[in-house]
């Protein structure tokens, strides 16, 4: 039976640092902290705002209902506060199940529950149902970092919580966890990278010629049936083609996941809060839309996202989700498309196997000790599972 988390009253927790007093507070939604506050500690100078990071996209999961208590998804965002002042903020979920996270810890839940524990809830600092590389200690300042990280160590400590679970963490906050000695996991997914291509052949004069000519075939099957694609930004994007994609992700959703995690207000709220960071790539035939990909604009990443259709047509898919975000990226000097999760078919299409990375607090030394054994034993053999896929990709080895 699914568990309902019930909302709870959170203390204040003060450091004293540089002689001055800060003082991290948990809210539980994000509409109580200002989209100013929030996005102004979570840009940074270099890699600018993740869209998903945003105080749009996670308002948007909020308001819709997509996450809550009810959903297994209870706001603890926390704040860390200088003289009234919010310098620091953390997205963070308290759990009462492992779905829509992507870094699969179900094994750990069964073993540390058959060993007489309680697994859940459990603390999530992640982007709900993305897994997406980006900040999770949104911070411009090292110390401040730390004591995000601190003050979500503090809480579960104070309300005897099992595990945080920080996931598709960027470099930034791999250093910060590390020096608090989180334990390490990787994974990987397939990205494909710009090498400062003037256009699509560009690119495909990078690759084999037999890879080459694949490629060429399934663009040229999949808009077969006279297929027309559309690329639909900001505020071209309207509430009938919301309409029309949700009723391609849901198909999806319900043939592949079993259940949708997002609804359709979800979506248009995405209009009304980031209307600048989407793109939907839609197939039409005869008029009528018949396949649709949302992807997020960032800085300098093309995030892609959900993808559905109501109607089969051959190589589709890749066109929409990788050729065509592909084409999208070199217009628009892109140096990555990132497009999701799984998925080893994304070798051929020029899509190359990344290293991804999550930190993990366990309170429970002996599990912890376990876990760390299990985690040491797998980034090796992800390591040689990305050097290994890394040998089959389409890029040019000799001259053809």
């Amino acid at each position: 039976m699914k568990t309902v988390l019930r909302q709870k009253t959170i203390r204040t927790i003060s450091f004293l640092n540089y002689n001055q007093m800060l003082k991290s507070r948990i809210i539980e939604s994000i509409k109580d902290v200002s989209e100013i506050d929030w996005n102004s500690c979570a840009t940074s100078e270099k890699d600018g705002l993740n869209p998903f990071c945003s105080h749009g996209f996670l308002s948007a999961l909020e308001e819709s209902g997509c996450v809550n208590a009810k959903t297994g998804w209870l706001p603890q965002h926390i704040i860390l506060d200088e003289d009234d002042k919010i310098i620091g903020v953390m997205p963070l979920y308290l759990k009462s199940h492992s779905q829509g996270e992507y870094v699969f810890d179900h094994g750990w839940a069964n073993a540390f529950e058959q060993a007489g524990g309680h697994y859940y809830p459990k603390l999530q600092s992640s982007i709900p149902f993305s897994p997406v590389t980006g900040p999770r200690l949104l911070s411009h300042n090292y110390d401040h970092k730390l004591m995000l990280l601190d003050a979500a160590i503090n809480h579960a400590q104070n309300y005897h919580i099992s595990s945080i679970h920080f996931t598709f963490i960027n470099e930034v906050d791999f250093d910060v966890m590390a020096a608090r000695q989180l334990l390490h996991r990787q994974d990987q997914q397939f990205h494909w990278l710009n090498n400062d291509y003037k256009n699509f052949d560009d690119f495909l004069a990078n690759l084999s010629s037999r890879k080459r000519k694949n490629i060429h075939k399934e663009r040229q099957k999949a808009l077969d049936n006279g297929l027309e694609i559309e690329w639909i930004c900001a505020d071209q994007i309207k509430e009938h083609h919301w309409d029309c994609y949700f009723e391609f992700y849901m198909n999806t959703a319900n043939r592949k996941w079993g259940r949708p995690y997002l609804n359709r207000n979800f979506f248009s709220l995405l209009s009304e809060k980031i209307p600048n960071d989407l793109l939907l790539i839609m197939a039409k035939r005869e008029g009528r839309y018949i396949a649709g990909a949302l992807n997020l604009i960032g800085n300098n990443i093309l995030y892609g996202r959900y993808w559905g259709a109501t109607e089969y047509h051959k190589y589709l898919h890749f066109e929409l989700c990788y050729y065509q975000a592909i084409d999208f990226a070199i217009k628009h000097n892109f140096s990555k498309v990132e497009a999701g999760a799984q998925g080893e078919h994304k070798i051929a299409r020029g899509y190359v196997p990344c290293p991804t990375n999550s930190m993990h607090w366990i309170e429970n030394p002996s599990f912890r000790d376990a876990v760390k054994k299990f985690l040491d034993q797998e980034r090796k053999a992800v390591g040689r599972e990305i050097e290994f896929l890394s040998e089959f990709t389409p890029f040019k080895k000799t001259s053809d």
